[in-house]
């Protein structure tokens, strides 16, 4: 019919049968004319419903685009003239065949429907269509056979034709020109992402990432570089999604675990948990988690959660992407099984000298092609997985930092931050690594199927001899790699520790320097890290050993095989075509074989992760239920016989409290520690879980909690806290809270940065600034947890008057106020009198005072004599304070400033009276206004100079950029040994040479067969060719595995010696270090880069020398074979590495600048977690939420570009490693003559192999430099400078310091280099015994005081003796060994209160239970389960404030060192506690000298003198009773205090 139709032949194989093979020109013009044409028109309809459904805004016109229409037009316009030739031609005589009018008309309607399909793309992100580009691809292809046959046809007969050739040349040269056309992209207006508006070209060979590529080869790359993510895969749309499916799943989740939970209750009925004490005083975060989870884990009830809805959630979530790969997959595995096929022909059209040429070189083009279509489909399929897995990444990251927003907590309680912050870095990158291997589980068992399915074909049943000898080998493998997890998750378990105490060692720095404590901790983290490396050398021992067997396998198989197979039957004889063919399905069969343990070891590490994820992700949010908003009820609180608890096993902390607050009311809540005041306050704000009851609230809340929680930010961000800026109120909220003051002494006002938890600010500033904070928001209620605390008196004074008291800012507000100051009770409206849980009594001060109860009782004790002045003082405190302005006045020698301190007051203040005052009034009320007035000019003028000195705290992260340096590389090796890497390369190098040996040897083998036929080959030479083939088999494996085992041992010693170096070095940094170093850089030190000296680098390491290996030999064995091969290797070289140090410098910057946005993600969570009450409490969970998601999509724009830089890598790559396969067959193809089959098999079967392993090179050495970054960032921490020596040859005599006595002279010091004098020059003289008071406001130097006697700070001028020796000639330890401190932050670490109190060990348990007994805690610990062994939990959370500073008391008095100091010591802390760690230190340090800084007057009236500093020097030294004669500073501090002579305290 066909031939009827073109009036020609339309097939006869005798075309092909002819060195000058053709194809008929009627199959040509029927069949490949319509194929391109008929997938055109199949593709048509629904590509243009597609456009039509999807469009945007219509583009402008591009000249590109007008280009294309031109050219299809011309098209058009020569289908047209065909067509009128042909009928010019008919002239009715029906001689013309049909096919000459099908055609023209057909491609008359398909350029139309070009046009049109081109102009539709005017709508769309991407103008290019990327089927459109397949037609003209297909197009060109097809007509190619046109061509060469018209072009033959020409030359035999020069007019056969004419008119219809020259119409096909013209049109396929425009075919061509816009196939070139298409494959250049079309920028678009609303897209500067580039990968979105790519042409089809363009995108497969990932072309759009040239220009990054560029950009980051001539100049380190910075984030603005790199392009955002699309819009669909930022964290805050895939968030949404995930939710959206994982809702049912988790609702089905949970409904099964109420089922598994009614299972569990009825088998165990009973095993209460005992109820604790019930009269023993509660801490506020009650009992003892640690002691509930251990019950548990005995009992064998671990808390269930939701199990199984994780992976399907996530499955639900992007299943698309998932079929993507799949089918991608498929294409690419059914490609591999045509190469071996390939060289089958090839090694027959090498043995058969009768064949025609051209049939070796359509093998070369195919294999060239299938090579190509290999990787295409390949690195599309890794480019799906690795979005995909970087998608899980980002949702698991946003949902759980989603999910710590709202967790409830005693589930939060169950994790540190640390363990919290591992869900988000760890687990969330386990699963992303498993989501981009999981469809090598199906593909594995495809290509195992496949290739033991063309091994039959080649060898028969001995096959199933090498077979065998795998499938043996992978329950082996499998034990071993069980073994190996059960290893790792120890490992993980030993990491966790060691992170843990590392982070408390860091956040504590400034306790284990003052008690001289770092090798005490030193020695622990040392333990552990030696427990760690003991399991990572078993680990790393194991894996050698599945390397062996790895490499063993094929050797193995190939040997068992070849042999069975010659042995079985004498007929069978091994030839090339055989041998060959099957050494290359042999290579397929390794990769499957060696991933598929890797796979499931990888998907058994993530089950851990999904388990932990799912019990977090699936937790119990925070039931805020109990709490009933109400904006029409009366009262502000209504608390209706409600109960709180901490943690539902455990008793309840607030007991059936009913109380009433009014709105604008300020209540008191005053009561002894423990009592539950900040539970009460925690309840109101729904952080509790409910028992029973009810509270109502009207309107919205700000809390200030106990420990000032501070961002790491300005001062300014810290207070506006998301909020616009009213520069007024600004302005009169820093001058309420007291903060004027400070902001001069800050470099860069409230421009300066504050370090992580608020690390270099006093207590009494991250409280004031917190409770800036709070004021600044516009709330209706105010919950303040004793906000005065950490403040001197005057200052808690000035706060109470201007912002909390009946004349302060928030004087409408409703307000709750926690405290322990007394004398701030008669003017509040209401006081709450809180014991054990519950309301002891409340009222009015003079309705309690009336009462006579507990409140008047306790009140009493404590003012004895004091009583009624302090009570007149407050009462009409007003004309008071008019006086001491009076006085001031003329005390005129009074510095200025110290005056301007003591009237910060002064607005609240009645006129003036006392004429003789104005003047002075004049002076103070301007330079408030100055302050005023300088703070409103300070932003704008701040914003033309640059950063004032020592604003900027935190140091941006310093983030290398270029090449690593060589150094860095000779530091690792060096500390691997320089012998151990000589002999590993040596045995790495022997292995190869066997390998190519063997492969030689094979060769010479399969040569056999042309000599002896089957019946006359001796058995001797058969046995001989396959002893040595097995010998150098075996070699190679021996071999590798001395190589690997050697380089473990090499490498875990380097780890260890660079873990050593790194805590030794940072454990002697001063203290500066880590005020200007935030803590999570210094753990990223710890953990991440030391895991990657652990693990990654040495097998990185190892991979690079393998593949370097590997890729020499087989060129080496190419070039053998056919020399010629040298010429195309130089080109290729060339290519190979210009690409590589193009990609190279990218990556390492991506890498870096990948984990440089990371760090902040993970600090910026940490914070969250911690401050989540304050952040609840003012409802700014959406502002978090906004900023960590930012942070996350700023992560993952990195980590986008980074795994399009290896797509763009691994396509260039195997296009270099498929020229090599396509010349090399080439090759053979040109020298069929030279070359025997088996020479060709042997090149080829070795050039098929090397595709993966130049990818796999350049991977290595990019992992290699981003891994080496590890060892070159923790050599930068080892390089710190150190303070000064611990313990120096110059040691104090033993006794010392006996008497105590301490001589300050000239002493001047600054916290860093470039910021000025805190103490400006002190001098004094501290006698033996003495008992010294230092007060002064914030910032005035008291603190600095304590950090020089300790060495904290380093002099800048003058010196200390004590004793006579002057402290800065003896070692660190020396001197801090021998001086005690009760610091003013109590910090605890976790683990046994024993451990708290002596981490040495060095006092016996009588000792220690002195020392708590007079710290007034025996009965408190005496109460617990435990006693001494009673575990404490991170920074002692799970003990009150109260109680953690009477432990810092116990540590003083198990010290009993002649000097003692107190640094605020007792600002946390009620009277009662407060009188009895006064006592006890008149008591039991009657005989030492003691320094005490104090906030309250009350504690430092009995010293025997008392210092005054401000800025930095002394204006006032002698004893109480001088001081208060002469109205100075000290006295006009005491009036406030309403102190009026010594005598009148006995405080």
């Amino acid at each position: 019919m066909l031939e009827e139709f073109c009036n020609s032949t339309f097939w006869n194989s005798s075309f092909l049968d002819s060195p000058e093979a053709d194809l008929p020109l009627c199959f040509e013009q029927t069949v490949l004319v319509w194929i391109p044409l008929g997938f055109l028109w199949l593709l048509a309809p629904w590509q243009l419903l597609h456009v039509y459904k999807s469009r945007t805004n219509k583009s402008s016109i591009t000249k590109l685009y007008l280009a294309k229409q031109v050219l299809v037009g011309f098209l058009l316009i020569l289908a047209a003239i065909e067509l009128a030739f042909v009928l010019i031609e008919d002239s009715g005589q029906g001689t013309v065949p049909a096919i000459r009018y099908t055609n023209p008309s057909l491609y008359l309607g398909t350029w139309i429907l070009v046009l049109l399909i081109q102009h539709s793309r005017q709508w769309c992100v991407q103008k290019s269509s990327w089927f459109l580009s397949l037609f003209w691809i297909l197009s060109i292809l097809c007509g190619t056979f046109q061509l060469q046959t018209l072009i033959r046809a020409l030359l035999q007969d020069s007019n056969s034709n004419l008119t219809y050739s020259c119409l096909f040349f013209i049109s396929y040269a425009l075919q061509l020109l816009i196939l070139i056309l298409s494959s250049f992209s079309e920028k678009n207006a609303s897209s500067n992402n580039p990968s979105t508006t790519a042409s089809f070209l363009s995108s497969i060979s990932f072309s759009w990432y040239d220009s990054i590529v560029l950009k980051g080869f001539k100049e380190p790359l910075t984030l603005e570089d790199i392009w955002d993510v699309d819009d669909s895969i930022k964290a805050k749309s895939l968030v949404s999604k995930f939710e959206a499916c994982s809702a049912g799943e988790l609702r089905k989740a949970r409904k099964a675990l109420e089922r598994r939970n009614q299972k569990n209750s009825q088998r165990h009925s009973g095993a209460r948990l005992h109820d604790l004490n019930k009269n023993q005083s509660q801490s506020q975060d009650v009992l003892v988690l640690e002691e509930t989870k251990r019950k548990k884990e005995e009992s064998g009830i671990t808390k269930d959660y939701p199990k199984s809805w994780l992976i399907k959630s996530l499955f639900k979530t992007f299943y698309m992407e998932l079929l993507k790969a799949f089918l991608l997959k498929l294409v690419h595995d059914s490609f591999i099984f045509l190469n071996p096929q390939l060289l089958k022909f090839l090694i027959a059209f090498a043995n058969n000298n009768n064949a025609y040429v051209w049939t070796g070189y359509i093998y070369s083009i195919l294999f060239f092609i299938v090579a190509l279509l290999q990787s295409i489909c390949l690195q599309w399929y890794f480019q799906f997985c690795f979005m995909l897995g970087m998608t899980v990444r980002t949702t698991i990251m946003a949902s759980v930092y989603k999910k710590a927003l709202t967790l409830s907590n005693s589930a939060r309680r169950q994790y540190t931050v640390g363990e919290t912050v591992n869900l988000m870095s760890v687990d969330a990158q386990k699963l992303m690594d498993v989501t981009s291997y999981v469809h090598l589980l199906w593909s594995c068992a495809l290509q195992i199927v496949l290739s033991i399915y063309f091994l039959w074909e080649e060898l028969g049943p001995s096959v199933f001899a090498g077979v065998g000898v795998m499938v043996l080998l992978i329950p082996i493998n499998g034990i071993l790699a069980t073994k190996n997890r059960t290893i790792q998750v120890k490992n993980m378990e030993n990491k966790d520790k060691r992170l843990k105490i590392m982070n408390e060692i860091l956040s504590g720095i400034k306790i284990l320097k003052y008690f001289a404590w770092e090798p005490s901790f030193k020695s622990q983290v040392h333990n552990l890290r030696k427990k760690e490396l003991k399991n990572l050398l078993t680990f790393a021992k194991l894996q050698s050993v599945i390397m062996f067997l790895l490499y063993l396998t094929p050797v193995l198989v190939s040997v068992i095989t070849f042999s069975v197979y010659v042995l079985v039957d004498s007929n069978n004889i091994l030839d090339a075509q055989k041998a060959f063919t099957s050494i290359t399905l042999f290579n397929i069969l390794r990769f499957p074989l060696g991933m598929l343990p890797m796979v499931i070891s990888s998907i058994l590490q993530a089950s851990v992760s999904k388990d932990r994820l799912e019990k977090y992700l699936g937790g119990e949010d925070l039931d805020t239920s109990a709490i009933r908003h109400d904006a029409n009820s009366e009262k502000a609180v209504q608390f209706s016989e409600a109960s709180f608890t901490w943690d539902q096993d455990l008793e309840t902390t607030i007991r059936d409290v009913t109380l009433d607050i009014m709105p604008g009311h300020l209540v008191a809540v005053v009561g002894t520690v423990g009592s539950g005041k900040s539970s009460l306050m925690s309840a109101i704000l729904g952080e509790m879980e409910n028992v029973r009851g009810h509270i109502t609230i009207k309107g919205t809340i700000a809390y200030v909690p106990q420990q000032a929680w501070i961002q790491n930010g300005t001062i300014k961000d810290n207070i506006l806290f998301g909020s616009e800026l009213d520069e007024n109120k600004y302005q009169q909220v820093l001058e309420a809270c007291a903060l004027l003051p400070d902001l001069e002494i800050l470099p860069g006002g409230d421009l300066a940065e504050i370090g992580e938890k608020g690390i270099n600010l006093s207590g009494g500033q991250k409280q004031r600034i917190s409770l800036a904070r709070a004021t600044y928001q516009d709330s209706d209620i105010y919950i303040l947890d004793d906000p005065l605390s950490a403040v001197d008196t005057h200052v808690g004074k000035h706060i109470f008057n201007k912002v909390l008291g009946p004349k302060g800012i928030l004087k409408d507000k409703t307000r709750l106020l926690v405290t322990h100051s007394l004398h701030f009770l008669p003017q509040v409206d209401e006081i709450v009198v809180l014991g054990n849980g519950t309301i002891l009594e409340k009222g009015s001060y003079n309705t309690l005072m009336a009462k006579k109860g507990i409140f008047a009782q306790n009140l009493k004790a404590y003012t004895k004599e004091t009583g009624p002045e302090e009570e007149t003082t407050v009462n009409d405190g007003s004309e008071e304070e008019d006086d001491d302005y009076g006085l001031i006045a003329s005390v005129e020698e009074i510095p200025d400033d110290v005056a301007s301190l003591t009237m910060k007051r002064e607005n609240s203040l009645l006129r003036r009276t006392h004429s003789h005052s104005s003047r002075s009034s004049g002076r103070h009320r301007k330079s408030l206004k100055n302050s005023l007035k300088s703070r409103n000019v300070g932003p704008n003028l701040k914003e033309k100079e640059e950063l004032v000195k020592g604003q900027k705290l935190i140091k941006k992260e310093f983030m290398e950029t270029g090449k690593v340096k060589f150094s860095i590389y000779l530091k690792y090796l060096q500390a691997i040994g320089w012998c151990s890497i000589c002999f590993i390369f040596i045995s790495y190098v022997i292995n190869y040479v066997s390998f190519i040996g063997s492969n030689l040897w094979l060769s010479a083998w399969t040569n056999d067969s042309k000599t002896f036929n089957s019946t006359n080959y001796p058995a001797s030479q058969r046995n001989m060719r396959v002893g040595v083939y097995g010998a150098l088999g075996f070699a190679q494996c021996v071999f590798v595995f001395i190589a690997n085992l050697w380089s473990v041992y090499g490498t875990i010693h380097a780890a260890n010696i660079l873990h050593k170096q790194l805590l030794n070095n940072i454990l002697q940094a001063p203290m500066r270090f880590f005020d200007t170093t935030p803590i999570g850089r210094i753990v990223n030190r710890f953990a991440g880069d030391t895991s990657t000296v652990d693990e990654t680098l040495p097998a990185t390491l190892r991979s690079w020398i393998m593949c370097f290996l590997g890729i020499i030999s087989t060129l080496v064995m190419i070039c053998v074979a056919t020399p010629a091969f040298i010429i195309i290797i130089i080109p290729l070289t060339i290519i190979y590495v210009s690409i590589q140090t193009f990609y190279v410098a990218t990556s390492r910057q991506l890498r870096r600048l990948d984990s440089v946005t990371r760090s902040p993600i993970y600090s910026h969570f940490s914070e969250t977690v911690s401050g989540l009450p304050v952040i609840r409490a003012l409802g700014h969970q959406q502002r978090f939420l906004k900023i960590s998601e930012v942070g996350i999509d700023t992560n993952q724009k990195c980590v986008f570009s980074w795994i399009i830089s290896n797509r763009w890598l691994a396509i260039r790559l195997e296009l270099v490693g498929n020229l090599i396969v396509f010349f090399s067959s080439l090759m053979m193809v040109i020298f069929r003559d030279t070359l025997s089959g088996d020479t060709v098999g042997f090149v080829l079967s070795n050039a098929l192999n090397i595709t993966q392993t130049l990818n796999w090179l350049v991977r290595m050495t990019s992992e290699m430099e981003t891994n080496i970054v590890a060892v070159e960032r923790i050599t930068e921490y080892i390089k710190v400078e150190n303070e000064a020596p611990w313990v120096t040859d110059k040691r104090p005599p033993a006794g010392w310091p006996s008497k105590g006595e301490i001589q300050f002279s000239n002493y001047q010091v600054r916290y860093r280099p470039e910021l000025d004098l805190v103490l400006k020059g002190i001098t004094c003289d501290i006698r033996s015994m003495e008992k010294i008071g230092v007060v002064g406001r914030t910032g005035a130097g008291k603190s600095s005081l304590t950090n020089c006697l300790f060495r904290i700070l380093e002099a800048a001028g003058g010196h200390i003796t004590i004793d006579g020796v002057d402290i800065a000639s003896i070692g660190l330890h020396d001197l801090r060994e021998k001086l005690t401190i009760i610091p003013q932050d109590p910090i605890l670490f976790s683990g046994s209160l024993r451990m708290n109190l002596d981490p040495f060990n060095s006092y016996s348990d009588e000792e220690i239970w002195k020392a708590l007994e007079l710290a007034h805690l025996k009965s408190f610990v005496a109460g617990l389960q435990l006693g001494l062994n009673h575990e404490v939990t991170e920074s002692g959370d799970n003990l009150s404030i109260g109680q953690r500073q009477l432990l810092c008391l116990g540590r003083a008095l198990l010290r009993k060192s002649k000097i003692l100091i107190m640094d605020e010591a007792t600002a946390a802390v009620d009277l009662e506690t407060d009188h009895l760690i006064q006592k006890t230190i008149q008591q039991e340090f009657s005989h030492c000298t003691v320094i005490t800084i104090a906030h309250r007057l009350h504690t430092i009236m009995n010293s025997d003198k008392i210092m005054v500093l401000d800025n930095g020097k002394i204006v006032e030294y002698g004893s109480p009773e001088e001081l208060l004669k002469n109205p100075g500073p000290f006295y006009f501090m005491a009036k406030d205090s309403g102190i009026q002579n010594a005598t009148s305290t006995s405080l």
